[in-house]
């Protein structure tokens, strides 16, 4: 039982929130030039690859929450996939998080000189 709260709690806690920094960054991508027919068909592929997998690490996450938190009410033992669906859906989230689920990086501000004025 503890388990199973657990892997809900981490399910809340780290892959539902990579999917909303996904979906923030689906259609940014540095470099774009919209000139470049090779360009945009590129930005179509990662685009529609970006969108399959926000929706499967949605679907991993509504499975393994409505598994976990059922097994939790019932007080049943929770199935093998569930574990397997858990790993899955943290390995995509990280894969989210480290492409294009982080924010660009600000620009460093130069500190002025007051030698320059």
């Amino acid at each position: 039982m503890l388990v199973n709260l657990l892997i809900a709690a981490a399910v809340v806690l780290f892959p539902i929130p990579a999917l909303v920094m996904g979906a923030r960054g689906l259609l940014k991508r540095r470099g774009f030039s919209a000139d470049e027919p090779a360009d945009r068909l590129s930005y179509i592929v990662v685009v529609v690859l970006r969108v399959v997998l926000l929706v499967l690490v949605f679907a991993l996450s509504a499975v393994t929450l409505v598994s976990t938190i059922g097994a939790t009410i019932r007080d049943v033992d929770l199935h093998g996939l569930v574990y397997v669906f858990f790993a899955l859906d943290v390995l995509l989230a990280l894969v989210i998080v480290f492409t294009f689920g982080r924010r660009d990086r600000r620009r460093v501000r130069r500190r002025v000189t007051p030698a320059a004025r």
